[in-house]
């Protein structure tokens, strides 16, 4: 019987996904991740789903790829690991028009570290450690670490990182912008459902073109971005949550959104 690599739950309008592979640490085999893609998707289609938290099971949050997969004698070239396992998952990531939190919940290394960053906010248990292992075994930080580490903490720390391998606390990453939040262990479920609950209650749509907007100003100089923002703003402001947030401001009353 092959093992449920992700877990799916629903509590109300959140989603969680969670990385099941607790024996070996969370690491990823190439079924574990179309499971999560897969579970992406569903997330991504369903209307009534409206938060995504990402988390897993066990001691550790992800310790990345699982390098028994990779060095199986019928293992295909490490590319096609990046491509298909990595690369895809942080493009369904970074595309879901739907807030997404990855609940740290232990050690994330390695591709598991990086993946937790592709998330919109990052939030993590103080226990957690952020580790770029691989150049450890020789290789270079994946699935968006070259390019997200030095946008969040800065050239040189992340250089420091991706060379060294240094592991970083959870409220170290706090200090240095790398996540969100540091939670007390006794507190870390309860305070990640609480935010997953809060951002399911907000214009999720404006949401979804805020992290639009965002994705494109690593890309765009400020004068091609302002005519994005300015896009984005138009088709919020088209939106039912737009007339009920000004309606509630109005009105002096609490705003009730539907993320439409």
């Amino acid at each position: 019987m092959q093992e449920d690599t992700i877990l799916k739950t629903r509590d109300g309008a959140v989603m969680t996904l969670t990385l099941n592979r607790p024996a070996a640490f969370n690491s990823f085999t190439r079924p574990m991740a179309a499971a999560l893609q897969a579970g992406l998707d569903e997330a991504a289609n369903d209307k009534s789903i409206r938060c995504v938290v990402l988390t897993g099971t066990g001691k550790a949050f992800c310790a990345g790829q699982d390098l028994k997969e990779v060095t199986a004698s019928d293992a295909p070239p490490l590319e096609d690991f990046v491509h298909g396992t990595y690369n895809t998952t942080v493009r369904k990531m970074r595309s879901l028009q739907k807030p997404l939190i990855s609940a740290v919940n232990g050690v994330a290394a390695g591709a598991g570290a990086n993946l937790a960053l592709a998330a919109d906010l990052c939030v993590a248990s103080e226990n957690a450690k952020f580790i770029q292992a691989f150049s450890k075994i020789g290789l270079i930080p994946d699935s968006g670490g070259t390019w997200m580490l030095p946008k969040l903490i800065g050239l040189q720390r992340a250089t420091a990182l991706a060379f060294l391998g240094t592991p970083v606390t959870a409220s170290d990453a706090v200090t240095m912008g790398m996540i969100h939040r540091a939670v007390p262990d006794e507190d870390f479920n309860t305070e990640v459902a609480a935010l997953a609950k809060k951002l399911a209650g907000m214009p999720t749509h404006g949401l979804a073109l805020t992290k639009a907007a965002f994705n494109a100003a690593f890309n765009q100089s400020l004068d091609a971005h302002l005519d994005t923002e300015m896009k984005h703003q138009a088709e919020a402001s088209r939106t039912d949550d737009y007339a009920e947030g000004v309606a509630a401001f109005l009105e002096k009353r609490k705003p009730s959104f539907q993320g439409h």
